[in-house]
């Protein structure tokens, strides 16, 4: 007994199968869930995280790491008055100091707030100052601790479309094209003395953002008549705050290379050290 099988309609179907596929799985590829850290974990994050201990951990002040590029998001439909990378670079820079292990970020953003919460606890102890058992368990209020080093800089370059470019063939209706934008962000950081107001070092880091579409399709008469026609394509986007993230790391990771180099600070063993900076290509 032979099995007739109809190519038209089986075509058909295991083009349906795959376009329903690609649609339902694009989706997935963005996680639902709330994550704990970075999205995405970079070479850079991992080398930040992994550096050796130093000698002693630095108290370092952050009061704006700004973004002083002034872009804006290219209008789409409409005005748009988004900025075209993040305002949070501040938070960003501190917890890449954070993570390295050789600083102690110091609160200076928010200053103000802080000032205001110890002002209120100074004004507590006044109020409660003739009953000395609830004075007792009020604890004296320390002083604040201050930085040796001041850092500064901030996001001072993003040039879009700097490359734009795409492949595409079709051959009997059937093909497909990749198109490509590339991006780039700039990060300016410098360390300074607190007590000599001198620059003891500054670092620049570049970041590349890659934005790709992928796109296939099918167009071509099966019989008589009968036109088929199959679209599928996929965009993906780099998000331009993780870029900035990894700019930023990228740029404490030099600093504490070059700090180091110059004997601005010191790591607790610098054989250690020094065949890791090898390691990472310095």
């Amino acid at each position: 007994m032979k099995l007739k099988i109809n190519t038209t309609k089986t075509f058909l179907f295991l083009a349906l199968i795959f376009t329903l596929s690609c649609s339902s799985e694009a989706p997935r590829m963005f996680s639902p869930s709330p994550v704990t850290g970075p999205e995405y974990i970079t070479s850079t994050h991992k080398a930040l995280k992994r550096l050796p201990p130093p000698s002693q951990p630095i108290y370092v002040a952050v009061y704006k790491f700004r973004d002083q590029t002034g872009q804006y998001k290219p209008p789409t439909t409409s005005t748009n008055f988004s900025t075209a990378v993040t305002q949070g670079a501040t938070s960003i820079l501190i917890k890449a100091l954070e993570d390295s292990g050789w600083f102690i970020p110091l609160e200076r953003e928010n200053l103000p707030n802080l000032l205001q919460e110890r002002r209120i606890i100074r004004q507590m102890r006044d109020i409660y100052a003739k009953d000395k058992e609830t004075l007792e368990k009020i604890d004296p209020l320390p002083p604040l601790y201050y930085a040796g080093i001041l850092l500064e800089g901030g996001i001072i370059g993003y040039d879009s479309d700097i490359l734009t470019g795409g492949l595409g063939a079709k051959y009997f209706g059937i093909g497909g094209s990749v198109q490509y934008r590339i991006d780039r962000v700039t990060v300016y950081l410098r360390a300074v003395s607190v007590k000599t107001g001198a620059i003891l070092k500054t670092v620049q880091t570049t970041k590349v953002i890659l934005s790709r579409e992928v796109s296939a399709g099918i167009y071509r008469f099966v019989r008589l008549n009968r036109l088929l026609e199959i679209e599928s394509g996929l965009s993906t986007n780099e998000p331009v705050e993780m870029a900035v993230q990894e700019a930023i790391e990228k740029a404490v990771l030099d600093l504490i290379i070059e700090g180091a180099k110059i004997g601005i600070w010191k790591p607790k063993d610098e054989r250690e050290f020094n065949s890791y900076v090898k390691s990472l290509n310095y």
